[in-house]
This record gives C-alpha cells, sequence and structure tokens, in this order.
C-alpha cells in the first residue's frame, strides 16, 4: 500500500453516496450487469442491489467492470417486489424504468432524496408489479423509432442525471459516509485480503496510518 494509493482510496470513499442506489431486477447479460457497476462506481454509489436470474446467479464480467465490482457491493434480493418495499422502509424513493401513462421525464425527480433507480431486464424491462409499488415511474424521451435504451446506457443516463443534481446540491462537498464506516472501509479497501481474516477471528480491524500503514 503506497500513501498515493491509500490517499486515492479515502479520497473516493469521501465522495461516496450511501442515498443513491440502483436495483437490477434479473438483468442477465454480464456486459450490462457490470457496465452498470461500472458507472455506479463512477457516480459514487456505495453499495447496488441485484434480483438475479432466474436460471443463475448474479452475472459478472470483469472486462467490462473495469474492477468496479471490487468497490461497489452488490446485495442481492429474492424479488423485485420485496426488495422495492425494503428499500423504501429504509426511507428510499424507488424510481422504476417503466413506461406507463403515469410515467415522467427521467430528470422530474428529485435525486438529492434517497433514491433507487429500478432497472429491468433487458427484454422485459420492469414488471407491472414492481412498477406498481415504485414512488414513480421515469422515462428517457425517445426520438427516434426505437422505444428504449440498452439498460447499461438508461442506467448511465439517469445515474448521471443524480449526480449532476447532487453535485449542484454539495452532497459531494462533504463526507456522506459516517466516519466509522469510512475508517472501516478504507481497511477494508487498502488491504482487502487482510480484512477477511479480522472478520473470522471476530477481531476489529487495525488503526492505519496517514500513509495507510498498519500502526497496530
Amino acid at each position: 500500500m503506497t500513501p498515493e494509493r491509500y490517499a486515492k482510496i479515502r479520497r473516493v470513499l469521501s465522495l461516496r453516496q450511501p442515498t443513491l442506489t440502483v436495483l437490477m431486477d434479473e438483468v442477465n447479460k454480464p456486459h450490462n450487469f457490470s457496465a452498470i457497476l461500472r458507472t455506479c462506481d463512477a457516480v459514487g454509489v456505495l453499495e447496488a442491489h441485484a434480483v438475479p436470474p432466474e436460471n443463475g446467479g448474479v452475472p459478472t464480467f470483469e472486462a467490462t467492470s473495469g474492477s468496479a465490482h471490487k468497490w461497489v457491493g452488490v446485495q442481492t434480493h429474492s424479488d423485485a417486489v420485496s426488495a422495492v418495499r425494503a428499500l423504501q422502509a429504509r426511507g428510499f424513493q424507488v424510481l422504476a424504468t417503466h413506461l406507463s401513462d403515469a410515467s415522467v421525464d427521467y430528470r422530474a425527480p428529485d435525486y438529492t432524496k434517497p433514491t433507487c433507480v429500478l432497472l429491468g431486464a433487458e427484454k422485459w424491462g420492469v414488471s407491472g408489479e414492481a412498477a406498481a409499488v415504485a414512488d414513480a415511474n421515469i422515462v428517457i424521451p425517445m426520438l427516434g423509432m426505437v422505444q428504449s435504451l440498452n439498460v447499461s446506457v438508461a442506467a448511465a443516463t439517469i445515474l448521471f442525471e443524480a449526480q449532476r443534481q447532487r453535485l449542484s446540491a454539495g452532497l459531494y462537498a462533504q463526507p456522506q459516509l459516517a466516519a466509522g464506516a469510512l475508517e472501516r472501509l478504507a481497511f477494508e479497501w487498502a488491504y482487502p485480503e487482510l480484512a477477511p481474516l479480522y472478520r473470522e477471528r471476530g477481531e476489529p480491524y487495525p488503526e492505519l496510518g496517514a500513509g495507510g500503514e498498519v500502526l497496530s
């Protein structure tokens, strides 16, 4: 661990937005799943959520993610409706990418609120049941012959609008993570091989110096 690497880790963690996330409902193509995680990392999402496809687990495609899977955790859920309700219980507004009579332009919502963007599978999109329990349905205006964007492109479009609003509101100007959480993640990111050993032994992580060196 070099001081420069550790400084970057702390800088990135200070910009993480624990109140911005995505829920991927059975996104089954690995390159799309990984591209969404890459965008999540770029805008400061701390943790993503996913409902795995019925025919397998969470897809991975490291070449597309650009190692983003190392920096963005993924919490899995059994189904989209229960996942939406769980996130709402935590105070998140859930915005489903879904075309309906009640849909609004994706730029209309206030993304400075705790927000989850619900993204559907490539072929079927967000289910009617999940869209119905979401707080709002959002759409990206399309002026061409096709009706929708690739799911990873749609995710990037929406998440960078969220980033724009949050930058304007100053949410990246000061850490959104609690101090204890930031310190914990700084050790886990700096020492991914050591962190599991401490957890297995039930021991607290050691203190790190200003340059990322282990002090105790």
